[in-house]
C-alpha cells in the first residue's frame, strides 16, 4: 500500500487532495492518513443549515466543508485523524464496509482496545464510538474514509452539530455526546497522535509513496477553490420544494423533496444519512418527469442499482417515503 500525507489541515483542500487521488491515479492501493482544523463535515446528501449550530460554528470559526461521500456530519480538529484507503473496486455487487473497517479495527485491537465494528457504518470501543465511516464509488475505484476521534475537544463536537432527535430515540440517547468518546483515554499505556499515526502505517503495511508533483498540486488546488471552498458546494444544496417527507430507516433518514406540477414530478431531491457511495442526483434525474404515482415510480426505481445511492434502505422504505406511506414487512 502506497502512502500519501496532503500537507495541509484545511478541509477544503483535504477532500480536494482525497478526490484527486481516487480519480486520477487510477492504479495501486492508497492511505491517506490526514487532521483538519476545527470542521464540521457534511454528508453529500445532507443539508447543511439542518445539521449545524450556525450562531456556534460562526462564533468559534468553525469550517464547514461538504465530502463527496454519504452519511452524517462529523466534526474535524487536530486531536482526530482521518484514514483514507483508495483502491480498486472490484464486484459492486459485493462491496462492503468490512472490507476496509477490519483492518482497522484490528489495528485497534493491538494497542489492546476492545474495538469492533457496530452499525451502519461505526467502530465502537466498549460501547462508545470511536470512528464512523463512508465510502464512494468512481468507476472501477472505491473510496472508503472514516474519522479517528483519538483526543478531540467533545464539548466542541456536542455544540457544533445539531442532533436530531429521531436518531437517538430507539437507543435511549440523549446526546451526540454520551456516545462519542477519545481512544486515548482508553489506552493502558499512552501515546501521542503522532505514535498511533506510525502505528496504523505500520499495521498497513503502508510505504511513503512519490509525492504529489507540482502539477499535480495545482491541479489540487484548482479542485479545492472551484468546488470545495465554493458556497454553491457547501451551502446551496439545500432543499426547495412544496412537499415534505422523512422517515428514518434501519438505514439511516430518508428525506424527499418534491415539487409536483401538473400530475408529473417536476423536480425531487433526497435528503439524509444513508450511506451512497454513487450519487444520489442519478435518481432524481430518472424520476425527473415521471407520472406522480405509485406504479410509475416503483417500475422506474426497479430498473436502478439503488443500494449504491442509498445503502442499505431497501426500495420499499424508499417508495414508502416518496409516497408518505407506512411499510411494514410482511
Amino acid at each position: 500500500m502506497r502512502y500519501l500525507e496532503t500537507g495541509s489541515t484545511n478541509p477544503a483542500f483535504n477532500l480536494a487532495f482525497e478526490e484527486y487521488v481516487l480519480t486520477c491515479k487510477r492504479k495501486g492501493d492508497y492511505l491517506i492518513l490526514w487532521q483538519n482544523d476545527n470542521t464540521i463535515v457534511i454528508g453529500q446528501n445532507q443539508n447543511a443549515e439542518a445539521e449545524i449550530n450556525q450562531a456556534f460554528v460562526e462564533q468559534k470559526r468553525i469550517h464547514v466543508v461538504r465530502r463527496a461521500t454519504g452519511g452524517g456530519a462529523v466534526y474535524h480538529d487536530l486531536g482526530n485523524l482521518n484514514y483514507s484507503f483508495i483502491t480498486d473496486a472490484g464486484n459492486l455487487e459485493n462491496i462492503t464496509m468490512d472490507r476496509f473497517t477490519t483492518p482497522v479495527v484490528a489495528a485497534l485491537r493491538k494497542l489492546g482496545l476492545p474495538a469492533e465494528a457496530s452499525g451502519r457504518n461505526d467502530i465502537i470501543i466498549n460501547g462508545v464510538k470511536v470512528s464512523g465511516t463512508a465510502q464512494r464509488i468512481y468507476k472501477d475505484r472505491v473510496l472508503h474514509h472514516g474519522t479517528l476521534l483519538f483526543d478531540s475537544d467533545l464539548s466542541v463536537l456536542g455544540e457544533a452539530l445539531r442532533v436530531d432527535p429521531q436518531k437517538y430515540q430507539s437507543r435511549g440517547t440523549q446526546s451526540v455526546k454520551s456516545r462519542v468518546g477519545n481512544i486515548r483515554t482508553m489506552l493502558q499505556h499512552k501515546i501521542t497522535l503522532e505514535m498511533f499515526k506510525e502505528h496504523l502505517k505500520k499495521e498497513f503495511a503502508a510505504k511513503d509513496a512519490e509525492p504529489l508533483t507540482l502539477l499535480e498540486k495545482e491541479e489540487v488546488s484548482r479542485l479545492r477553490f472551484e468546488k470545495y471552498d465554493t458556497w454553491e458546494w457547501n451551502f446551496g444544496h439545500a432543499p426547495h420544494c412544496k412537499m415534505l417527507n422523512s422517515h428514518r430507516w434501519p438505514g439511516g433518514v430518508l428525506e424527499i423533496h418534491l415539487d409536483v406540477e401538473h400530475g408529473k414530478i417536476k423536480n425531487i431531491e433526497f435528503f439524509g444519512d444513508f450511506l451512497s457511495v454513487a450519487d444520489v442526483s442519478e435518481v432524481q434525474v430518472n424520476l425527473q418527469n415521471c407520472v406522480y404515482r405509485y406504479g410509475a415510480v416503483r417500475d422506474i426505481l426497479r430498473k436502478l442499482p439503488l443500494h449504491l445511492y442509498f445503502g442499505t434502505i431497501t426500495f420499499e422504505e424508499i417508495l414508502a417515503s416518496i409516497f408518505n406511506t407506512v411499510y411494514r414487512k410482511r
